[in-house]
């Protein structure tokens, strides 16, 4: 695999997607960010991190030899970002069960489906940039 334009432009457009729902999710919809006890700017910081080594690793997947048995390449994208989406889930929550009490099975579901589908979306630019994307191939002399 090449690390050309593709793979980059790919990688930083997924987590730039995926970073903005989680923004919208947490930060508009369930005002998560009030309940933060260390300054904002540094959790969102780490958040885009995060993000940022999560699109490279969905971009990974994608192009794994075990995802290449998925000839159609939407749904290997679908299934890669259902993979990623539940393995970030369950990463953090083993973080916030440590800080967060009551934790409810409908929480737990409902974080664990918005995981997944915002991860799903992730994985799908990928699939949408390696579609528009074209590498250039060198000409031989």
């Amino acid at each position: 695999m090449k690390l050309g334009s593709r793979f980059f432009i790919s990688w930083i457009l997924s987590a730039i997607t995926m970073f903005t729902l989680f923004y919208i999710w947490h930060g508009i919809f369930l005002n998560d960010f009030k309940r933060i006890q260390f300054p904002l700017t540094w959790f969102v910081t780490f958040a885009a991190f995060t993000y940022l080594i999560f699109g490279a690793g969905i971009f990974f997947l994608y192009e794994s030899q075990v995802m290449k048995w998925f000839d159609n390449l939407w749904l290997r994208g679908i299934v890669c970002g259902l993979i990623a989406g539940f393995s970030f889930f369950m990463i953090a929550t083993i973080v916030n069960i440590s800080i967060t009490s009551n934790l409810s099975k409908q929480h737990l579901l409902v974080d664990c489906a918005w995981q997944m589908a915002e991860q799903t979306v992730g994985a799908l630019t990928i699939v949408f940039l390696k579609f528009v994307i074209r590498e250039r191939i060198p000409e031989e002399i």
